[in-house]
């Protein structure tokens, strides 16, 4: 079972995260796809990974723009598998799905 972090633990992991912010419980972050069939790409590789790590997102799909919200429900807020599938996030979408 994943550990809630503390704020301190989670202000370190958020240094070294691209675009991610804090939203309370959550961490939040935006991406841009270069266009729709890159950005369901992206989630196609997120929701592989999410499986595996029996960790799902709040994922909002606008056309080319995803919307990531990462939450531990199950602790009442952000764990290590919270950073970890951000850090996935963000070489998914630098790679460009």
């Amino acid at each position: 079972m994943a550990r809630r972090l503390s704020d301190n633990e989670i202000g370190r992991h958020l240094t070294r995260l691209s675009g991610w912010t804090r939203d309370g419980d959550s961490l939040r972050r935006t991406v841009e796809a270069r266009d729709f069939p890159t950005a369901i790409a992206i989630v196609d590789d997120v929701a592989a990974e999410a499986e595996k790590m029996n960790h799902h997102p709040d994922i909002d799909i606008r056309w080319r723009t995803l919307h990531f919200t990462l939450s531990t429900h199950s602790e009442g807020g952000i764990t290590e598998l919270d950073i970890q599938l951000a850090a996935f996030i963000d070489e998914t979408a630098a790679a460009g799905g």
